[in-house]
């Protein structure tokens, strides 16, 4: 890692910054002012690996993990939360009919995460937010203040994610700029991961807040 400097203007005052490849690191301890950021929750899978979709599934405290995940991203500061439902429908919808988010039924679920992002990505296209955080359903350890610290990176051009000492994670935070590259560049079920993977992301320090683990088995 190189010596510590100053970032472009893509990621606002942040100090302390090396570069690894091409991939830029920043430790999260700073508190910025937090800005206009939509959270982005996609809930659509079928989940088949676990037996049911994976937004149905019931955390230990009773709550089910769709519901979880939107309150993580509300209670993180985002000025709308988004949630994109698919598999199960029906069953998910009433969930979340009592929590302040805004439903979005992606109705090609089944091809894969990449039309549950599409459909996400579309249903906020006209918001004037500077960014969006992209946040699964089966990451219940991920809490608020993982939210609130990348999110005081938001800023149109930003392209930033949670790492928790074990690879790329998630949340990821996306600037209003990348929305349609992004859209128009998913595929399957490798989300956005192809168009991250060829530019630089700010990995965000989380490590002390969570172990970002997804649940899958």
């Amino acid at each position: 890692m190189t010596s510590a400097r100053k970032v472009n203007r893509s990621v606002p005052n942040l100090e302390g910054l090396g570069r690894v490849r091409d991939t830029l690191l920043y430790d999260g301890r700073d508190r910025l002012g937090m800005t206009d950021t939509i959270g982005l929750l996609l809930a659509a899978g079928a989940g088949r690996r676990m037996g049911m979709p994976k937004a149905l599934i019931k955390g230990g405290d009773g709550i089910p993990w769709v519901v979880g995940a939107a309150r993580t991203l509300v209670a993180g500061g985002c000025t709308e939360t988004v949630v994109v439902i698919g598999a199960a429908a029906d069953e998910v919808r009433p969930l979340l009919e009592a929590e302040p988010v805004t439903i979005v039924e992606a109705d090609d679920w089944d091809e894969g995460m990449a039309s549950s992002l599409r459909a996400g990505l579309g249903a906020i296209a006209g918001r004037g937010a500077d960014s969006a955080i992209i946040h699964l359903v089966d990451l219940p350890d991920v809490g608020p203040e993982v939210v609130r610290r990348l999110a005081t990176l938001s800023v149109p051009e930003v392209l930033a994610r949670a790492s928790y000492g074990h690879g790329p994670g998630h949340p990821v935070l996306i600037g209003r700029e990348h929305w349609q590259a992004i859209a128009d560049d998913s595929t399957g079920d490798s989300g956005a991961s192809a168009y991250l993977a060829q530019h630089t992301v700010v990995a965000v320090d989380c490590a002390d807040l969570a172990t970002g683990l997804d649940i899958d088995t």
